[in-house]
């Protein structure tokens, strides 16, 4: 009987040293020259929530609203395709803010995978909101983006069920304790990076950045806190474009603005980093055929159905 305790002492000490050892994830690739400081963070603020950083930022809006209104004679654009690439080019000019911290180490994010909600029923106010995670292509363009979008979309707003009803479907099905299990198997697996990289891959949760745009349902934006399930570090919250008032060679006009609000894990790197990359977003924004390419040369989408170019219509998720 002590030999068999014996050897299934061994063997649990055998798999946990194999666990602390295993440093590799399908997602990411563990940084090893990092400072001691920014090393230990993870410790002295286990949680996203601890290590958040709140930032507001405001952009011009008659730049892009211009740029749509051209864009959709070629194929359907709205602001959640500019945020969406926006971003892109933020995490493109400055990897550092595609990191993340999972098991208390440090990762670099092997690459760039956008989640953004949208409303399920586009005309519909009682529709319920949708999580879409897309994977960003290295080089991929404006365009292709957009084009991409627009077709998962047009899937979300289908009958068809996503992957993501199908999960919830199953697991709604199971008692609460053991849906309970099962988060804390998923979250055990993802600590010791044993979690599957099919799993990780259609998680909307475990993605660079989470996007949600309260202007297409008239809202103002608001902070969001961080997920601690997943490895989302960057949380970008958009509102409805408002009149703000502006001081224009020194005189005070009042201006279309879009109000952005960032909610940004300071575990993954400084608050000067986070301004780089953030004011990439907000560049692109603000200057999207210097940065998005020239309409006339995009190529005419003959399968989108042609939408009545409205104010209120620009801002639907």
């Amino acid at each position: 009987m002590w030999l068999t305790i014996g050897i299934a002492c061994g063997a649990f000490v055998l798999l946990w040293l194999l666990l602390e050892l295993k440093r590799g994830r399908p997602d990411g690739k563990l940084l090893k020259t990092i400072h001691p400081y920014r090393r230990m963070l993870p410790f002295v603020m286990p949680g996203r929530n601890e290590s958040i950083v709140f930032y507001d930022d405001y952009v011009k809006a008659e730049p892009f609203l211009a740029y749509i209104r051209k864009c959709r004679e070629k194929f359907h654009v709205d602001i959640t395709h500019l945020l969406v690439n926006a971003v892109t080019r933020g995490l493109r000019q400055v990897p550092q803010m595609n990191q993340f911290v999972a098991g208390q180490r440090l990762y670099a994010r092997n690459h760039v995978a956008i989640t953004f909600s949208m409303k399920r029923k586009k005309l519909d106010k009682s529709a319920k909101l949708a999580a879409v995670k897309l994977r960003i292509k290295d080089e991929e363009t404006f365009e292709q983006i957009c084009k991409r979008i627009n077709r998962r979309i047009g899937v979300e707003r289908s009958d068809a069920k996503t992957y993501t009803d199908k999960e919830l479907s199953i697991f709604f099905k199971m008692p609460r304790f053991m849906v309970r299990w099962a988060l804390g198997i998923v979250r055990w697996a993802d600590y010791h990076n044993v979690l599957p990289g099919a799993f990780i891959e259609g998680d909307g949760f475990f993605t660079s950045t989470f996007i949600a745009n309260l202007g297409s349902v008239g809202m103002r934006a608001a902070f969001h806190h961080l997920y601690e399930y997943g490895t989302c570090p960057l949380f970008m919250m958009v509102g409805r474009i408002e009149d703000r008032p502006t001081v224009v060679d020194g005189k005070v006009v009042a201006q279309k603005t879009l109000h952005i609000r960032w909610s940004y894990d300071e575990r993954i790197d400084d608050g000067l980093t986070s301004r780089f990359g953030m004011d990439a977003c907000k560049d692109a924004l603000e200057n999207p055929e210097k940065v998005f390419g020239r309409i006339e040369d995009f190529a005419k989408d003959t399968t989108a159905s042609e939408e009545a170019v409205t104010d209120a219509s620009l801002i639907d998720a």
